[in-house]
C-alpha cells in the first residue's frame, strides 16, 4: 500500500511539472517529445497518459490554456494588438488564433476584449467576473473598492513551497479547502508560523469550473520531509504588483477584477507568464466569525 502511495505521488508529481512547463512556456513550441522528457516519460506512451491522467488530449490541453491565457490578457491590456497577444501565448498568425478563439468562445477575440464579459460569460457557461451594471454605472462595492486601491510594485525573491491542489468551482469552495484539507495537513506537519500562498492557475471567467486549478502554498526549504502527498515548487521571484486585501473569500474575485481591470491597464505594465498568487503573511487577519480574512493579491508584471 506504501509502495502505491510513493507511485501514485510521483506521477502527481511529474504531471504537476508538465503542467507548469506548459504554463510557462506557451508561446513556444511544445512538442511531445519536449513534454515527455520533462516528465520523464517514455515519449511514444506519454500522449496516453497525458490523456489519462487529466481528461483531455495533450494537444486540446495546450490549446485551451493558450486561448484562456490569451482572453485575460486582451482584457486586461485593452492597447495590446491582437496580433501580439496571440504571438504572445504561441499562436502563429490572427487567423489560427482567431478560429481557435472562436471555437472556444463563439466571438472573435476583438470582440471579446470590446463587449460586456457577463454576456459572453454567459453564453459559454462561465461565472462572470468581468461583469458591468447594466445602467453603465459602477455598484458601490466595485466604488469603494477602486477608491480604496492601493497598489505598490513589489520584487520577490523566490520560494520554495509545499502544496496541495484544489480543482473546481473558485470562490467560497476554495476557503472550505483550506479549512478543511489543508489546515489539517498543516497541524499535522506543524507548519503552523510559515507564510502561505494561494495559487490561482486559472482564471474562473475564462476556464470551466471543473477544469479550475488553485495550489495551497506553505513556505517548505528544499528537501524538508513532511507527510501526507504534498507537491512541490518554487513561485518565482521578481516583478510583482500587490494589493492589500481585506474580505471574505466571497469577494476576492471582484478584488481580482478591480487590480486586473481598473489598474492594469493604466499603469504601463503587462502580464507574464509566471502565476498570480495571494500571499497571506504571518501578521495577516482571519475573523472566524465573518470568514474575512486579508491578504495580498500579486500579479506578476513587466515593462510594457
Amino acid at each position: 500500500m506504501a509502495s502505491a502511495r510513493r507511485s501514485e505521488a510521483e506521477y502527481q508529481r511529474r504531471l504537476h511539472a508538465v503542467l507548469e512547463h506548459i504554463d510557462r512556456h506557451l508561446d513556444q513550441n511544445l512538442d511531445l517529445a519536449t513534454l515527455a522528457a520533462v516528465a520523464h516519460f517514455s515519449a511514444f506512451h506519454f500522449h496516453r497518459l497525458f490523456h489519462a491522467l487529466t481528461g483531455e488530449p495533450i494537444g486540446d490541453y495546450i490549446r485551451r490554456r493558450r486561448v484562456e491565457m490569451a482572453a485575460l490578457r486582451l482584457r486586461s491590456q485593452p492597447d495590446v494588438p491582437v496580433l501580439e497577444i496571440a504571438l504572445a501565448v504561441g499562436f502563429g498568425s490572427t487567423e489560427a488564433f482567431a478560429r481557435a478563439f472562436r471555437a472556444r468562445f463563439a466571438c472573435t477575440p476583438t470582440s471579446w476584449r470590446n463587449s460586456k464579459h457577463d454576456q459572453l460569460a454567459r453564453k459559454t457557461g462561465q461565472a462572470p467576473r468581468f461583469d458591468a451594471p447594466k445602467n453603465g454605472g459602477q455598484s458601490k462595492q466595485e466604488t469603494a473598492m477602486k477608491a480604496s486601491m492601493k497598489v505598490r510594485l513589489v520584487d520577490r525573491e523566490p520560494v520554495h513551497v509545499a502544496y496541495l491542489r484544489y480543482t473546481g468551482p473558485a470562490g467560497t469552495a476554495i476557503g472550505t479547502f483550506w479549512m478543511d484539507t489543508v489546515a489539517p495537513w498543516m497541524g499535522t506537519n506543524n507548519l503552523y508560523g510559515r507564510d502561505r500562498f494561494g495559487l490561482s492557475l486559472d482564471d474562473p471567467s475564462v476556464t470551466r469550473d471543473t477544469l479550475i486549478r488553485y495550489d495551497a502554498c506553505i513556505a517548505s526549504p528544499e528537501g524538508e520531509v513532511l507527510t501526507g502527498t504534498p507537491q512541490r515548487k518554487v513561485i518565482p521571484g521578481g516583478k510583482y504588483a500587490a494589493m492589500s486585501f481585506k474580505g471574505t473569500s466571497a469577494q476576492i474575485g471582484a478584488a481580482w477584477d478591480s487590480l486586473l481591470r481598473d489598474w492594469l491597464p493604466k499603469s504601463g505594465m503587462q502580464l507574464d507568464s509566471r502565476p498570480f498568487f495571494e500571499h497571506y503573511p504571518l501578521t495577516g487577519e482571519y475573523d472566524p466569525e465573518t470568514g474575512a480574512f486579508s491578504c495580498d493579491l500579486c500579479v506578476p508584471v513587466a515593462e510594457l
